[in-house]
């Protein structure tokens, strides 16, 4: 079954929902909201005035669901407000879409949508611009919305996952070339560090391709996603977490509670790049300039800094990707670009 079907994050509100253990991903974004706040205040200087911003086209692509779904957008139109207010002008219409995958909780993200809106109208009142608010379910390799329909896309925790499982590391290949594995290790064969990354090579084009047809001229883009520092893949801040996991899956096979060959067969859609492989794809695809990349260092924990210490780390013991690396990059629409 492919991917696009079945992957998704945990629905609802109960204690294993995506709802409930998102802290790390809440923490990310504001972390990123002054580059947010940068790439927002620039989209003025490079847009033509025939756009003339009465109607702003956003898109948070892998919004999932949760309070982040909707605390993002809040912000980003937050600052635009502040933008248009600095700069004299009217507020714009708001045209908000929220992406993410066919098996994605959409209904709780329907059914916080009135407090959403009433929130709105509390803290901003008259002379804030209207909000429409669209779910767009799909995957962000491929086209989701109009030609030159959007001005800002914003991307969180996201673009680590990749489309597919890279294909010669299928289980139907025609010998386990990841035997006892699910990621890239130290012990990887170089064909599957290879498969890794043009699977992410693939991936990423097609993500910039899809939305520099999207985009309007001197749109911005801000994206945030594992990464690691070093262009060695097999680097332990980017493979540690997974080497663990595979551990103990190994472990279970010893003790019989799985089968060998299930292991074997299983490999995890995901890729964490280095800045130059973002910065090479961006430039071969050509439609996008980076403005700003940069990584940061995020305990995956979520942050328990007040709790007593026996009880900090007795949460973190679990939390084997205590340092891992986030990649940021802020690409925008090449001003001459023609489509």
């Amino acid at each position: 079954m492919e991917i696009l079907q079945v992957v998704h994050m945990n629905k609802g509100d109960g204690e294993t929902s995506y709802a409930k253990n998102s802290t790390v991903q809440r923490k990310i974004i504001s972390i990123i909201k002054p580059i947010i706040e940068e790439a927002i205040g620039n989209l003025w200087g490079d847009v033509p005035d025939d756009h003339d911003h009465e109607s702003i086209g956003i898109a948070d692509l892998g919004c999932s669901s949760g309070p982040n779904s909707l605390a993002v957008i809040s912000e980003i139109m937050d600052i635009i407000y502040a933008k248009c207010r600095n700069l004299g002008r009217a507020s714009p219409e708001f045209r908000v879409s929220l992406n993410d995958l066919p098996g994605n909780d959409f209904n709780s993200i329907f059914e916080s949508l009135p407090d959403f809106f009433k929130k709105l109208e509390e803290d901003k009142g008259v002379g804030f611009g209207p909000c429409f608010v669209s779910c767009v379910a799909g995957s962000f390799y491929s086209r989701l919305f109009p030609s030159k329909s959007l001005h800002f896309v914003h991307s969180s925790s996201s673009l680590h996952w990749l489309s597919q499982i890279p294909p010669s590391l299928q289980s139907n290949a025609c010998k386990v070339l990841n035997k006892g594995k699910i990621y890239i290790s130290k012990s990887s064969q170089e064909c599957v560090l290879d498969a890794y990354s043009v699977q992410f090579q693939k991936d990423f084009s097609v993500f910039l391709k899809s939305r520099a047809q999207e985009m309007v001229r001197g749109g911005r883009m801000v994206l945030s996603f594992m990464g690691r520092r070093t262009t060695d893949p097999t680097a332990e801040e980017s493979c540690r977490p997974l080497e663990l996991l595979a551990n103990a899956l190994m472990s279970m096979v010893s003790e019989g509670l799985i089968e060998e060959e299930k292991v074997d067969s299983f490999n995890v859609p995901y890729y964490a790049p280095c800045p130059e492989e973002l910065k090479l794809e961006i430039q071969k695809q050509g439609s996008f300039v980076v403005d700003r990349l940069e990584d940061f260092e995020i305990d995956w924990d979520g942050g328990f800094e007040d709790m007593d210490c026996p009880l900090r780390a007795a949460s973190r013991g679990q939390q084997v990707a205590k340092n891992i690396w986030w990649k940021i990059t802020c690409p925008r629409m090449q001003p001459n670009t023609s489509y």
